[in-house]
């Protein structure tokens, strides 16, 4: 019997098993698609595609629904949830904007400039930082940044100009950007230079030798051809971005609130509400039929993104393939 266990598998039998596994997980992921979507179905319902606008006060949607109970009526799920997109959106945009530069700066310097001795010290570092409870940089934001912006940054006459809109305590884009731009960018640096190095030195030597400078040979040949795992990367880090809710939640103000570019510099200091952080949020008042319809909703949507965020990333990569390297 024991012997018979530790010899290997056929191929058959390694083939089907792998199958039966893959179909299992695609399984899965289909079931929990279709229970988010049958249970976001009464807001849809109601709302239409109508719910992603913004044009009603949501804090009193939100209060409406939390108030009601089974047998709600229909105007209990009226929801415009567009500061909810509006947050999401600016939030995980700017972070992996600023990401992406820092990203592939970094990992040119890591893999072109740094002495051996630091590279070998960097990418191990790197990769424990991508793998920090998303709590910590919340923690360090609440107890640090926020209290610096709010006391050094924001101004007396900045905080008194819009007291009677809304409340600047510190907590707010400016915060939730920087603290999500540090989460995502050691995934994003991991990732590009394990595809920096995974392209062949003759290819950066070759083009040194026909008169470019080291740093210009690593932006016109490793970069174009690590460019698919560029893409792959910024893929990865912003379905981080977008579902990010602890961290959010704890340093972004947690207002359903939306901060205007024409208000100015008091803009990036202004609080708001992203889509995963609002789960977080309202969750306590699921037992509500119309507010657990829309936190289900507000889920179709992440899940929505994260399958636009895929098929682009594939799409984009589709004409790069060309310069593709496999390590």
């Amino acid at each position: 019997m024991l012997r018979r266990l530790r010899s290997p598998w056929s191929e058959r039998r390694a083939e089907l098993t792998l199958g039966a596994v893959a179909l299992s997980v695609g399984a899965v992921v289909v079931a929990m698609l279709v229970f988010v979507a049958v249970h976001a179905w009464p807001i849809l319902e109601h709302n239409g595609i109508s719910w992603l606008g913004g044009a009603g006060n949501l804090e009193a949607q939100i209060a409406t629904m939390q108030a009601t109970g089974r047998g709600a009526p229909a105007s209990a799920y009226k929801l415009d949830a567009w500061p909810f997109i509006y947050g999401t959106l600016l939030t995980a945009a700017a972070a992996v904007v600023l990401a992406l530069f820092v990203s592939v700066l970094s990992s040119i310097f890591i893999v072109e400039l740094a002495p051996s001795r630091v590279r070998r010290i960097a990418i191990p570092v790197i990769r424990v930082l991508a793998s920090v409870p998303s709590v910590i940089y919340g923690l360090i934001g609440v107890l640090v940044l926020v209290p610096f912006v709010g006391n050094h940054l924001i101004t007396g006459a900045q905080k008194a100009s819009v007291q009677n809109v809304v409340e600047l305590t510190g907590a707010g884009l400016l915060v939730a950007v920087v603290i999500l731009t540090v989460m995502i960018t050691p995934i994003m640096v991991a990732l590009i230079c394990e595809a920096f190095v995974s392209v062949p030195n003759s290819w950066r030597e070759g083009a040194i030798a026909l008169g470019l400078n080291p740093l210009r040979a690593m932006l016109s040949v490793t970069v174009r051809a690590a460019r698919p795992a560029i893409v792959a990367a910024v893929v990865l880090a912003t379905a981080r971005a977008l579902g990010e809710a602890v961290m959010i939640s704890m340093v972004s103000g947690s207002r359903t609130f939306v901060p205007k570019p024409i208000d100015g510099a008091i803009f990036v200091f202004e609080p708001l509400r992203t889509l995963a952080s609002a789960i977080i949020d309202f969750h306590e008042g699921i037992g509500a039929p119309a507010l657990s319809s829309t936190l289900y909703a507000l889920a179709l949507v992440l899940l929505f993104s994260a399958a636009v965020l895929s098929v682009a990333g594939y799409l984009i990569k589709l004409p790069l393939r060309r310069y593709q390297v496999r390590g």
